[in-house]
């Protein structure tokens, strides 16, 4: 598991290592985290890109072990971290999303300022399969693709296709599966063609207006988790059943 962080004149990329499928656990946010402070105070940097290594997945979303009763708190404070720090951000932020994004990863992908993706890539919030509901996707879909794409999403956990997830609004743009490098360089070139200063004042004000109530209701979103979730017999036993691998016996309530 590793992190790398690349900076080339203005634009400032990361990338996360975690085989096989990039799982994002408590350890490897933290870091990010970390990254993110840094890059918030970097006045040289205009553009920020976040990747995952390899070809298999942007990010299978949070580490399945981190939502026990135990960690589920600390993982809830970490993850919104990281996605607090990404909607405050001045730089204008890629997610370049090649193979799966799903759960957490999907809700990271979700906050940044564009999302690009490779045609075989697939999107999804597949947490009410294990027992849960992912908290910035209650947040933050409805406003970002409507009430009823992101009930399917939310609710059913299907899997979107990354040409499904552009028609519904979800992702920018897609492309062909050996053009993502090539997509990634012409749309950060797009950007870095633009004035800094009034790119960064821009981006401050689009997500001002259009993410006023996001903090709120991610908060809310949080308390629902912690207060009601938590509590409930199922929440346990998804992740039991998903670690065994086996189908869960809800008990509904």
């Amino acid at each position: 598991m590793s992190l790398n962080v690349d900076q080339k004149d203005r634009l400032l990329t990361i990338t996360w290592d975690n085989p096989p499928l990039n799982v994002l656990d408590i350890v490897l946010l933290r870091e990010i985290d970390e990254i993110l402070r840094n890059c918030a105070a970097n006045p040289g940097v205009d553009v920020l890109v976040l990747r995952g290594q390899g070809s298999r997945a942007f990010s299978a979303g949070m580490d399945i072990k981190d939502h026990t009763k135990e960690k589920v708190p600390e993982m809830l404070a970490v993850v919104h971290g990281v996605i607090r720090k990404l909607v405050s951000l001045p730089q204008v932020t890629i997610a370049a999303v090649r193979g799966v994004c799903l759960g957490g990863g999907c809700e990271v992908a979700s906050v940044c300022d564009f999302i690009v993706a490779s045609e075989e890539s697939s999107f999804a919030t597949p947490e009410i399969l294990v027992g849960c509901y992912p908290p910035v996707a209650l947040a933050r879909f409805t406003t970002l693709v409507g009430y009823h794409r992101a009930a399917e999403m939310i609710l059913t956990g299907r899997r979107l296709s990354a040409r499904e997830a552009q028609s519904t609004g979800l992702i920018n743009r897609v492309f062909a599966d050996g053009e993502l490098e090539a997509g990634v360089a012409s749309l950060v070139g797009e950007l870095l063609s633009k004035s800094g200063a009034v790119m960064r004042l821009t981006v401050k004000g689009l997500r001002e207006l259009s993410l006023r109530d996001f903090d709120a209701s991610l908060k809310r979103s949080e308390q629902i988790y912690c207060d009601d979730l938590l509590r409930t017999a199922d929440v346990e036993e998804g992740v039991q059943a998903f670690l065994q691998k086996r189908a869960p016996q809800w008990r509904h309530r």
